[in-house]
């Protein structure tokens, strides 16, 4: 696949690797420095470092379809989800699938203007939305598709800062620190809708570390450059299962009383 470095709310349809690791808040600098002459800020960021805030809506079933997926690591699994770059009313609305088959992550999603948006509108595909493209027309049919086939509803709210940076001379290459993670639960569809308090995910029982870590992410297609290789080893990272939704999950129902056994972690080695 050949492509250059799109903006976060450009990308229509993605495939590619990607490596979580989470590190110490101390160790962020370093790794910055180590990536700058690799890279540039992302462009939909502002300020230095180069942030803006994800606002996700995570679906799923009445039986928790998906959640259990990730929690038995199923080879081939996806998640449903609404996206906002940013927390205000207003910002574009982006309907996600997210699949990973057999180790390769894919991406597709259909963006929606939010002066259109209703409480349901985009599960009648004849509902008169407008798309940007006939590909994203069928990203949209595809997310309807899947939410009406697994009967998925609102579960849970994840809102983080992330700093973002794109490679500069490969054709895919993204790296992004996310940290100050919340979460709160939600029935609502609306994702500017504020369902009460949020909850800190940047606690001890998630990241099972003596420490709250930032989540960092490297991404590129297939093969990684020799840079973020060198990045991996002069940091001795060590590779990560980490899902946002899985944690917030786990959080909401470890306040409830539910017990976890060592075989059933957030975040595992991958």
């Amino acid at each position: 696949m050949q492509a250059k470095p799109q903006k976060s709310g450009s990308v229509v349809e993605l495939e590619r690797q990607e490596a979580k690791y989470v590190i110490h808040p101390s160790r962020v600098a370093a790794v910055r420095d180590f990536i700058r002459p690799f890279v540039m800020p992302d462009p939909n960021a502002e300020g230095y470092p180069p942030e803006y805030t994800v606002t996700t809506l995570q679906l799923d079933s009445s039986a928790m379809t998906l959640y259990r997926a990730k929690e038995e690591e199923s080879l081939n699994r996806f998640k449903l989800r609404i996206r906002t770059y940013d927390s205000v009313v207003g910002s574009p609305i982006f309907l996600e699938i997210k699949r990973k088959l057999n180790g390769v992550v894919s991406k597709s999603r259909a963006t929606i203007d939010t002066a259109k948006w209703g409480p349901m509108p985009f599960l009648d595909p004849n509902s008169p939305i407008t798309l940007k493209s006939d590909r994203e027309h069928w990203n949209y049919l595809e997310f309807i598709r899947l939410v009406k086939e697994i009967g998925a509803r609102p579960i849970v709210k994840v809102r983080y800062h992330r700093e973002s940076y794109l490679g500069t001379n490969d054709n895919y290459a993204r790296v992004t620190f996310d940290r100050k993670m919340c979460y709160q639960p939600s029935r609502s569809w609306n994702v500017f809708e504020d369902d009460g308090r949020w909850w800190n995910m940047d606690v001890d029982e998630v990241f099972h570390l003596p420490y709250s870590g930032v989540i960092l992410e490297l991404k590129a297609f297939n093969e990684a450059p020799l840079w973020m290789l060198d990045l991996a080893h002069r940091f001795d990272l060590v590779r990560v299962g980490f899902c946002k939704y899985f944690s917030a999950v786990r959080l909401e129902s470890l306040f409830s009383g539910t017990m976890y056994s060592d075989t059933s972690e957030t975040c595992v080695v991958a």
